[in-house]
């Protein structure tokens, strides 16, 4: 039997434009969501005068799960296609969205931007699109929604498509990284099979665009880097820190390092679900028992490596961002709050050293004083605590951030370059 890839994936698009719908309809029509599970949904859905909300049930019982958090696993959605076995992270309407798109638990290697046929292209549309863009997310695939409230019409498709497109090359995407569906998720057309509703579309399904895509190869040979997402005291076990393996193996009897606190400790066992793992490899989230660590040794944010290639600590950084959406202008010392992997603390911008064009990357100005919405420029970063990040060159996982203030994300960007703690 062919190995069977894995592949993360994020949906992506406006509120309201079916992303929730589109992921349940996927996870029914692939076998991931049993007719049982959807039967009760269905009921429940229509108990509260719901109905056309059934699918979107399916990623907000989740959330419910996951905001009792009684277990160490993560809630994921798992599905499987002809070729490619999938993962989707996250519900996706979430408002801390943006957030768990950068956060580790979401190294997505694709996304589903997922737009409206009736609405078209909307603010968030654009900024989840951008966002996809800067994380370095190289594979896109268009799911253009609600095709049944626009009658089928191939020409709704296309106008959608090309204003679609003239956003994506924009920020950009090639025209090869991105493919475009027509779907309606709400009654199932093109989502696991082609639909006859929809003649004139010569494409496959998304289910079938999906797994045409390129999994990645997992990142085995590079060093070991493990982001703590929570750190749990279980009795009778001791201290357990809960994270994902981004880059390298994680086995028992490892000697790992903490930073930035530095501490030493030697791995006892590693699990998942509940079962023990002789190793633990990218993608894993896993939990893991370390003899001599104390619940005040490690916290979230902390990243986890071998002693001989420790994760590095910087005290500044210079990284490329892009602000997204700010109200007024971001000046020299701005210090709002950085999201990188698992890590959320307070970073100063203490130099703005050049605005960039966006499309080509080419200086527009030395030394701005100061970056507005649509910007994209190199500052220097000086965190107000020790963090670990890494360039995106190196580790892509850990060199991506998002910067978030008065309740929305103001920017994103990418670790150029680090000077490290001596």
């Amino acid at each position: 039997m062919a190995e069977r890839n894995h592949m993360n994936l994020v949906f992506i698009g406006h509120v309201d434009h079916g992303k929730s719908t589109t992921v349940g309809r996927l996870l029914y029509d692939t076998g991931a969501l049993s007719e049982q599970d959807y039967r009760k949904l269905k009921a429940e859905a229509e108990a509260q005068g719901k109905g056309t909300f059934v699918f979107a049930y399916v990623m907000d019982q989740l959330k419910e799960e996951r905001e009792r958090g009684v277990t160490i696993d993560v809630s994921y959605r798992k599905f499987k296609a002809k070729k490619n076995d999938f993962t989707i992270i996250d519900a996706p309407g979430h408002r801390d969205f943006v957030k768990n798109m950068i956060t580790g638990t979401s190294q997505a290697d694709a996304a589903v931007l997922v737009v409206s046929c009736k609405d078209g292209v909307q603010a968030q549309t654009k900024e989840h699109a951008f966002l996809a863009q800067v994380m370095g997310l190289k594979q896109l695939v268009v799911a253009i929604n609600k095709m049944d409230e626009v009658g089928y019409e191939e020409k709704k498709f296309t106008a959608m498509k090309d204003d679609v497109s003239k956003l994506l090359t924009g920020i950009g995407y090639k025209a090869d990284q991105v493919k475009y569906v027509p779907i309606s998720a709400w009654e199932g057309d093109n989502v696991a099979k082609v639909s006859p509703k929809m003649a004139w579309y010569k494409g496959i399904s998304l289910v079938d665009t999906l797994d045409a895509l390129v999994a990645p190869t997992p990142p085995t040979d590079k060093p070991l880097r493990l982001p703590i997402q929570d750190v749990y005291n279980i009795k009778g076990v001791g201290t357990v820190p809960v994270g994902r393996v981004e880059t390298g193996i994680l086995k028992p009897g490892d000697k790992v390092i903490f930073n930035p606190t530095g501490k030493v400790c030697e791995v006892k066992t590693v699990e998942m679900h509940h079962e023990q793992l002789t190793q633990a490899l990218p993608g894993d989230n896993i939990g893991f028992n370390v003899r001599g660590l104390e619940k005040t040794d490690c916290a979230r944010g902390d990243v986890v490596g071998h002693p001989n290639d420790p994760p590095t600590v910087a005290t500044d950084f210079t990284a490329q961002i892009v602000v997204l959406n700010h109200p007024t202008a971001i000046p020299v010392n701005y210090t709002p709050v950085f999201h990188i992997h698992t890590a959320q603390l307070s970073c100063s911008l203490v130099e703005l050293q050049k605005k960039l064009d966006p499309k080509t990357g080419a200086t527009k100005e030395e030394n701005p004083k100061f970056l507005k919405t649509g910007d994209a420029a190199i500052v220097k970063v000086k965190p107000l605590k020790p963090v670990c990040v890494e360039e995106f060159k190196k580790f892509p996982q850990l060199g991506r951030f998002a910067i978030r203030d008065m309740g929305q994300t103001v920017a994103a960007g990418m670790v150029v370059s680090i000077n490290q703690r001596k």
